[in-house]
């Protein structure tokens, strides 16, 4: 009802000017009962037009035309006609707009000359209804005014709606796009090196086992290290080309990081703590990804040691930490390379914290804490 507020305050201010034009006009006759109605229908009248701007139109030409008639309210009965057909002609309601304002314009003349005393000039009735068709015309014109503003507003905003979506849709065919180039990249310059090696590799224990010697758990490795990193290009290949992750990595996997350490020669002990949640993808897959990294780089640099792996479910966060007891790096502030900038960059993208340093009684420590509380 708040927006038909405004209407209503407007109509009965012009049924207090009218019993007040009325009350003090010397021409005017004295106002009835029936006059009292017909101001109090306009005002009711006006109150609606914004709903029903025909019907509310109607009522209140013919209320102040018979007012007019009445007891020759002036040009004050006038207002309220004006009102409805500028609302009239805002909705959309030209013709009934123009034809309302004909027709009181009509009646209003009739009224005057037929009322007009014999010694009175007839320029002052052609006047004062001049005076009104310019008005009935500005209020015809101002509603059609107002309803192409309102439609080229409604049309900029469409616009602006459709330019914005566009510009999600290309950003979305240009992502697309992107992962089909990488896809093709890593294809080109991975996808053959990784299996040239797992077919040597696979050729050596072959010819080794043909001669009756055991492969080096070396070379097994190698073997089980280049099919499982076949196996993960692959998928990634398939994530690249496609939205729908159907095979990602995560924290359920880490149990065949930890066989693939073990098979290199380093001992590693797992320890999950908690109850598994249902964790966001990002999460899971950046929580295996830091435990891969971290088991990698104790392969690589710790040297002789053994290593522990700790996942740590809590309801608020998950935290994965590797620990090893070998080489630790030399003295001074530890220089990230490029996986551990990599870590850091998954685990802070996702709003957590990581920290990779050396440990209290020796060896590396890597401990990575994601949130699960809130957004990332």
């Amino acid at each position: 009802m708040r927006p038909d507020l405004p209407y209503a305050l407007g109509g009965f201010a012009l049924g207090a000017l009218l019993l007040g034009n009325t009350a003090l006009a010397p021409d005017a006759d004295p106002v009835g009962a029936l006059d009292v109605a017909l101001i109090l229908v306009m005002a009711v009248a006006l109150a609606v037009c914004r709903r029903y701007p025909v019907p509310a139109l109607l009522a209140v030409t013919v209320a102040m035309l018979a007012l007019h008639v009445r007891v020759h309210a002036g040009v004050s009965a006038a207002f309220p006609v004006l009102g409805a057909v500028y609302v009239a002609a805002w909705r959309g309601h030209r013709l009934t707009a123009a034809l309302a304002s004909v027709v009181f314009l009509g009646g209003f003349l009739a009224r005057d000359v037929s009322v007009a005393p014999a010694g009175e000039p007839g320029q002052q009735i052609l006047e004062r209804t001049s005076l009104l068709l310019g008005w009935f015309v500005a209020a015809n014109v101002a509603g059609l005014v107002a309803r192409q503003h309102r439609a080229y507003l409604a049309q900029v905003e469409q616009r602006a709606a459709d330019a914005e979506r566009t510009r999600e849709e290309m950003a979305l065919r240009r992502a697309g796009e992107e992962r089909l180039r990488i896809a093709r990249d890593l294809h080109d310059s991975l996808t053959h090196s990784i299996s040239v090696i797992k077919v040597q590799a696979g050729i050596a224990v072959h010819l080794g086992r043909k001669q009756g010697r055991e492969p080096s758990a070396a070379l097994l490795a190698i073997q089980e290290a280049s099919s499982a990193a076949m196996r993960e290009l692959r998928a990634t290949l398939a994530v690249l080309r496609s939205p729908v992750d159907e095979d990602r990595v995560g924290l359920a996997r880490v149990d065949e990081l930890v066989e693939r350490t073990r098979a290199a020669g380093v001992p590693v002990d797992v320890t999950v703590t908690g109850q598994p949640p249902a964790l966001p993808v990002e999460v899971d897959q950046a929580g295996y990804r830091v435990v891969q990294e971290a088991l990698t780089n104790v392969t690589r640099h710790a040297g002789p040691a053994s290593a522990q792996v700790h996942v740590e479910y809590a309801p608020s966060s998950l935290t994965v930490a590797v620990t090893d007891d070998g080489r630790a790096p030399a003295a001074g502030p530890v220089t990230p390379g490029v996986g551990l900038s990599g870590m850091r960059e998954r685990v802070t993208g996702l709003g957590g914290t990581l920290h990779a340093d050396r440990a209290d009684g020796g060896g590396f420590t890597v401990r990575a804490t994601f949130p699960l509380d809130g957004p990332a």
